[in-house]
């Protein structure tokens, strides 16, 4: 998936329907990804896993800091389905790594 076709998904998963914030958003996602891969997790391109966990994690860190600016704590915490999103990840990741071992 393109940089560009994340950027659009994230825009419609967060229900956008202008370019006002595009440059903020794809800053988002290249900071989504930078988090992602200081989890451990290897985004392989082309994976749809993958982009899409990049793109949700770009959605939670815009919702995140939409409700500490409103001073709303709903989208402080890591919404667990992206956390069990990232783990299932790391751990299918980790055990393909074992049984090439």
């Amino acid at each position: 998936m393109t940089a560009e076709q994340k950027l659009q998904i994230l825009k419609a998963d967060l229900q956008l329907l202008t370019s006002v914030h595009d440059a903020y958003l794809s800053k988002l996602l290249e900071m989504g990804e930078a988090a992602i891969r200081r989890e451990g997790i290897d985004l392989k391109p082309d994976d749809v896993e993958c982009d899409m966990a990049v793109v949700h994690y770009a959605a939670y860190l815009f919702r995140c800091r939409a409700a500490q600016s409103s001073g709303a704590n709903d989208y402080t915490v890591m919404p667990r389905y992206l956390r069990y999103e990232l783990n299932n990840l790391l751990f299918s990741q980790k055990a393909r790594q074992d049984d090439d071992v």
